[in-house]
């Protein structure tokens, strides 16, 4: 019986879109990987080739001061929170078909890092 309810309810969890995450995420971690994968266009608080990121999170995409974004990202209409964060580091031009970042990160883990660091920069 129990395993008939365990099963229904991973099935209800599939069924729904929930997740259960595989990993911890560690901003620890992220701050590194966003220091040497990532700062070379970007900083927290200064834009460079993309722009500044502190604060990011709940922010309307194309919208951070001074950065002359692509009529793409400008009219997405995505917010950046975790799902959509993980999206656009997992492949950007899907989510936003026509911007221009070409930068990828592989690993869930390392997307889930950074984005903690993000969040936590944030102040969320």
């Amino acid at each position: 019986m129990i395993v008939k309810v365990l099963a229904s309810a991973a099935l209800a969890a599939l069924v729904l879109g929930m997740t259960v995450p595989a990993h911890a995420a560690d901003a620890a971690h992220g701050q590194e990987l966003y220091e040497s994968r990532c700062g070379g266009c970007h900083s927290l608080d200064a834009n460079r080739v993309g722009p500044a990121h502190r604060g990011v999170f709940g922010r309307k995409a194309g919208t951070a001061p001074g950065f002359s974004y692509s009529p793409a990202v400008k009219n997405s209409g995505v917010v950046w929170e975790e799902r959509t964060l993980d999206a656009w580091l997992t492949n950007p031009q899907a989510l936003i078909p026509g911007q221009r970042m070409n930068f990828r990160v592989a690993t869930a883990e390392d997307r889930a890092d950074i984005i903690a660091y993000l969040r936590q920069q944030s102040g969320r």
